[in-house]
C-alpha cells in the first residue's frame, strides 16, 4: 500500500507573491493579477480567478439511478449533462448549500446527506474548490431554479453514466469525478 499522500511545502518550488492587483470584478467572479517571484528568482503575472465555491451532489437512488440535470451552458455553447451543482452564498455551509440546490434544480429533498471529497477544479488558474456529496433517502418535491436557471432533471442508470463518461460523452469535470467515486465505492463495498 502507497504512502498517504499528503499537502506540504517541497522547498525549491514555492513561488513567492509578491503583489496582487483586482483586474476584473464581475460580481460572481474576480480575476487578480498577481505577481510572484519564481523559484529561479524570475517574476511572473499569474491571471487568478476567484470563485466563491461551490457544491454538487450525486443523488443516488435504491435503483442504483443517479439524478443528472441537462442544460445549456454558454462558455462550451452547448447543451450538458452534469451533476446537480451550484455554488456556495456567502456564509452559508456547503452541506446546507447541496440540500439547497438539490431542491432548486430538481425538486428532490434528500433524507441523508454525506460529504465524499473536494475538488480544486482548475487549480492552474482557478481558486475554485467544489464539495461533492452523496443524497440518498430521496423524496419528491417542486423543483424551483433561479430565473436565469433553466435545467431538466432526468434519472440514469448508473452504468450507463459511467459509460458515458470512460467513452467521452460526459465532460464535465464534476460529473465525471461523480461517476467515478460512485463506482469506486460500489466496488469497495459490494
Amino acid at each position: 500500500m502507497g504512502d498517504l499522500i499528503e499537502h506540504r511545502d517541497e522547498p525549491g518550488l514555492e513561488e513567492i507573491i509578491l503583489d496582487s492587483k483586482r483586474a476584473y470584478d464581475g460580481g460572481f467572479l474576480k480575476v487578480d493579477a498577481v505577481d510572484v517571484e519564481l523559484p529561479n528568482g524570475k517574476h511572473k503575472v499569474h491571471e487568478v480567478i476567484r470563485h466563491p465555491g461551490a457544491v454538487c451532489v450525486i443523488a443516488l437512488d435504491g435503483n442504483e439511478r443517479i439524478l443528472l440535470v441537462r442544460q445549456y451552458r454558454t462558455a462550451l455553447e452547448r447543451m450538458t449533462v452534469e451533476v446537480p451543482a451550484g455554488k456556495i452564498d456567502v456564509g452559508e455551509d456547503p452541506e446546507d448549500a447541496v440540500r439547497r440546490e438539490l431542491s432548486e434544480e430538481t425538486g428532490y429533498v434528500a433524507g441523508k446527506v454525506r460529504r465524499l471529497a473536494s475538488i480544486a477544479t482548475a487549480a492552474g488558474y482557478s481558486d475554485e474548490i467544489i464539495h461533492l456529496y452523496m443524497a440518498t433517502e430521496l423524496s419528491r418535491g417542486q423543483a424551483h431554479p433561479d430565473e436565469d436557471e433553466f435545467v431538466s432533471a432526468e434519472w440514469v442508470d448508473l452504468e450507463c453514466l459511467i459509460d458515458s463518461v470512460l467513452d467521452g460523452r460526459i465532460e464535465d469535470s464534476k460529473t465525471v469525478v461523480a461517476a467515478l467515486i460512485c463506482d469506486a465505492l460500489r466496488h469497495r463495498l459490494g
